[in-house]
């Protein structure tokens, strides 16, 4: 078969697929904070890869671990066998975890991490003889990922609307975005009584049909929606009254984008279980990983007879060698480099200057938290089209820039300093004076 366009066979991911081939944005190499395209163009990296590179990019530690783990171990049985490294991530990933948070269950993205996260939900109930707890509770304007379990939860219409119902018994809580509240720093100072809704499932259908609730500490993809005073309190109160489990999604929140370890440190409040990836590997191989909360792993292992199987789910690549390696490695960098107490050091000067974008009259709205902020620009015609020319300029004009709809997302690598601030916010203004 002839070949008359190489761009033509890869379906790409969340991606204007014909628009792209037609004016494609090539990326070729990376290090730091900065990208290089096909044309040697160099531009900043405004969003840390897609949440993903705390450490920035193509870091020299992690690079290394990598290259040498590829030499010694390309991959061992995740079913029945184990390799060092494993065990190792895991323990490491459970020092940063709060409470009693030290089951770490590995997989290979976030989306796979909150289709754990369920499907455990759903057994230690059963366990316990509590199986008719199957109801899951969402949220507006939430994201879980793609799979199944998670698009049903997630809450962004757009991602639901052509693949069905999705899972049965799924309920969604209002989001904490309120218009009264607009160009907020940091927490909205009301809203804690969203939380109430949960209470309000329960009393329509019963706090014994009810398995888990799920909610990002910061709702990311969803607009960067950083949870009222109190908010995640009464979260936390009304599962601990009714018996639901508490999951928060930190796959964009955790490893230091709070300023904390995890959105839950920053916020003060401990769930059941956590779901992580992204910035796990500093985004150079794919991981995900669930920390389950003690009693949850006990309850469901010793209610399995001796040398059988306790949990009929995993994958593939479930603990791969490389991820592993690359894991340990990030971790290292962020320790030695002091990166969490870094984004929270610099957080109130990157905050700042994306406020300082307030006065352009395209801007509708700016939220942010730690090093995670948001700007809601004034739409034209069709919803994303003015995002979607956002994205295109600052392309043009040395800049790589998250949007969704006609939202821009900053979140730059906790490797930032004053000069990078200051770019990524030009690039802005010059983009959103045009408009």
């Amino acid at each position: 078969m002839q070949l008359t366009n190489s761009l033509q066979n890869h379906w790409m991911p969340f991606t204007a697929d014909r628009a792209f081939k037609a004016d494609p944005r090539m990326l070729v190499r990376a290090e730091g904070m900065y990208y290089w395209n096909e044309r040697g163009d160099r531009l900043i990296d405004s969003c840390a890869g897609l949440y993903t590179h705390a450490a920035g990019h193509c870091h020299p530690a992690i690079v290394a671990a990598i290259e040498q783990q590829a030499r010694t171990l390309d991959y061992a049985m995740a079913f029945q066998f184990g390799h060092p490294a494993s065990f190792e991530l895991a323990a490491r990933v459970a020092a940063l975890t709060p409470g009693n948070l030290n089951r770490i269950f590995f997989v290979n993205s976030g989306s796979e991490s909150v289709d754990t996260a369920l499907k455990v939900a759903l057994q230690y109930h059963k366990v316990r003889g509590q199986g008719q707890r199957t109801r899951f509770v969402g949220r507006e304007r939430g994201y879980h990922g793609v799979n199944f379990g998670g698009t049903s939860l997630g809450g962004m219409v757009r991602n639901k609307e052509s693949f069905g119902p999705g899972l049965t018994g799924v309920h969604h809580m209002r989001h904490t975005w309120r218009a009264d509240q607009t160009f907020v720093k940091g927490q909205p100072p009301e809203g804690a009584d969203l939380a109430n809704d949960l209470e309000r499932f329960v009393q329509s259908y019963g706090a014994d049909t009810i398995a888990a609730c799920i909610v990002e500490p910061i709702a990311g993809s969803g607009g960067v929606l950083v949870p009222p005073v109190g908010y995640l309190q009464r979260l936390r109160e009304i599962c601990d009254t009714y018996g639901i489990l508490l999951i928060f999604d930190e796959v964009i929140c955790g490893f230091g984008r709070t300023g904390a370890p995890f959105g839950s440190q920053a916020f003060n409040v401990t769930p059941d279980i956590m779901t992580m990836a992204k910035a796990l590997t500093n985004g150079t191989v794919p991981m995900g990983a669930v920390a389950f909360d003690d009693r949850i792993y006990e309850t469901i292992s010793g209610a399995a007879p001796d040398n059988s199987v306790e949990l009929f789910h995993g994958y593939t690549y479930s603990g791969h060698p490389l991820a592993c390696a690359a894991g340990i490695a990030s971790l290292n960098v962020y320790r030695d480099e002091g990166l969490f107490e870094r984004a929270n050091s610099i957080a109130d000067k990157f905050l700042e200057r994306v406020f300082s974008l307030k006065d352009i009259s395209a801007v509708k709205d700016i939220r942010g938290y730690g090093m995670l902020a948001a700007i809601d620009i004034e739409p034209y015609g069709a919803a994303v089209r003015r995002g979607f020319e956002l994205l295109r300029h600052c392309y043009e004009n040395g800049m790589v820039l998250r949007v969704g709809t006609d939202t821009a997302v900053l979140a730059p690598a906790l490797i930032a300093n004053d000069d990078h601030l200051d770019e990524i916010v030009d690039h802005l203004r010059a983009a959103l004076e045009q408009f």
